[in-house]
């Protein structure tokens, strides 16, 4: 039989047992009762559902066989310190019938009832909260990660323009200012994509057939200004593609864009089964490196900003693609967008 708890220090709900016997048994939290040897007395029945386990199977056992951050070597000292009346929280684990444990928040309040001292334990799980904690940390480690390098990536091409507007003063050379223009537009594709990543994320508006070839060609007269003597070679059969056509053209600059960056002369996009494919004569990308580039703030080469396959990443998401990096056929990175199942 659960022991009666006292009016006295319960409370005046406590005067009728049978409402105290139905708040404790039917709490969305788990709770149980315990004396100060550790032995659970009761417990209700989201304890048991919650822990996967019998309530057989769970009376008469110490707290420390589901607490697993007790140590059973002192806790009847501390349980013997805490008063009548007193109320402490703190956090730790459960175990489940199958062994598995998870994060849980007590709250424990200590009762005198007939004269004997002891313990009621409101639990509950905490996984979720822990889940949102630690994607936080997360996101403030990259937020402070990706400052650092927005702020670099920043100030290589303004330094870039500066020394070009210097020599140009001096020399009024035409290609000192076409310099200075192409350090400019890189200054402007580092803060659209800051903007993109940062008000945007993985949100795409309403989506139409858009032509591959025609978002194609519209993208190379942007990156293709600021890409020397790089060529570009479209294949035919590109076909249409459902999607955001201003995404898609995002996407298919920042692949163009680091194909320009990091190619050679030749710059090429041809369909495939399920999608399209964009390949470059540049040095490749190594195979321990192709997660990796995807990740804001990483970069291979120390002008780049880290951020383009990035967005490539998250805008193939937003719109059920994938994108995979491979060896391609001019010697370079092959970046393979699957846009169809």
């Amino acid at each position: 039989m659960r022991p009666r708890l006292s009016t006295a220090r319960i409370g005046p709900m406590s005067r009728d047992p049978r409402r105290l016997e139905t708040l404790f048994e039917h709490a969305p939290d788990m709770m149980n009762l315990h004396d100060a040897e550790g032995t659970i007395l009761d417990v209700n029945e989201r304890f048991c559902a919650v822990l996967g386990r019998e309530r057989e199977d769970v009376l008469g056992k110490k707290i420390w066989e589901i607490d697993t951050e007790i140590e059973p070597d002192g806790i009847q000292q501390k349980l013997g310190r805490i008063e009548p009346g007193e109320r402490i929280a703190v956090e730790t684990r459960f175990e489940r019938d199958d062994g598995t444990t998870f994060p849980v928040e007590l709250n424990v309040r200590c009762v005198d009832v007939d004269d004997e001292r002891l313990f009621v334990v409101i639990s509950r799980d905490i996984s979720e909260r822990k889940r949102r904690e630690q994607r936080l940390q997360r996101q403030n480690e990259r937020l402070e990660a990706f400052a650092s390098t927005v702020s670099h990536d920043l100030r290589n091409p303004l330094a870039t323009a500066h020394g070009y507007l210097d020599l140009a003063r001096e020399s009024g050379d035409p290609e000192d200012f076409d310099r200075i223009d192409q350090s400019l537009t890189r200054m402007e594709r580092i803060i659209d994509d800051v903007l993109w990543l940062a008000r945007e994320g993985q949100e795409i508006g309403s989506t139409s057939d858009v032509e591959l070839a025609t978002a194609v060609a519209d993208a190379w007269t942007v990156v293709g200004g600021a890409g020397g003597d790089a060529r570009i070679e479209i294949e035919d059969g590109l076909g249409t593609v459902t999607a955001d056509s201003d995404r898609l053209r995002q996407l298919i600059e920042n692949l163009l864009g680091n194909a320009v960056d990091h190619g050679g002369e030749v710059v090429r996009v041809e369909p495939t089964a399920d999608g399209f494919a964009i390949e470059d004569d540049g040095p490749g990308i190594p195979e321990s490196e192709r997660e990796r580039v995807f990740e804001r703030g990483h970069t291979l080469s120390e002008d780049g900003s880290g951020l383009g396959l990035a967005i490539v990443d998250e805008i193939a998401e937003a719109h059920g693609w994938s994108v995979e990096i491979t060896d391609g056929d001019l010697g370079g990175a092959r970046f393979e967008v699957t846009t169809d199942g």
